[in-house]
């Protein structure tokens, strides 16, 4: 190294640091969207689950508050309420619709959206 070089590092470092949190921001932006598709997943199967147990009066009003009730604020705040209903005799389906959200808001909306679905076996009526 001589003496011309001396701080060389440091400004490539500095030239290089907008890119390296750029593909950061995209990294974490593909966590959020695979986080999502997990979140709705369950969620989807927690409100089949609570509609399938539910009486048949009750059983979208349960399906729907269980679908959303773990759900993140960030999360929650993009749902689509969720579409449940009785899938024949003996099966209760449930859909979660969410929006992923955006590492920095003020950016903008990011415009996918993640659908989960589930089914579970009715409960017989005691």
């Amino acid at each position: 190294m001589t003496a011309d070089d001396r701080g060389q590092t440091s400004v490539e470092f500095l030239g290089l640091l907008p890119l390296i949190l750029l593909v950061l921001a995209i990294l974490w932006e593909c966590v959020l969207a695979g986080y999502t598709y997990t979140l709705a997943g369950d969620a989807a199967d927690r409100g089949a689950r609570q509609g399938a147990a539910a009486e048949p009066d009750g059983d979208q009003a349960a399906c729907r508050q269980a679908a959303l009730a773990k759900l993140g604020d960030a999360w929650r705040a993009g749902a689509q309420p969720p579409d449940c209903h009785p899938d024949g005799p003996d099966l209760y389906r449930a859909r979660v619709t969410l929006k992923v959200p955006v590492l920095f808001p003020a950016l903008g909306q990011f415009p996918l959206t993640v659908s989960g679905e589930a089914s579970a076996a009715r409960e017989p009526a005691p």
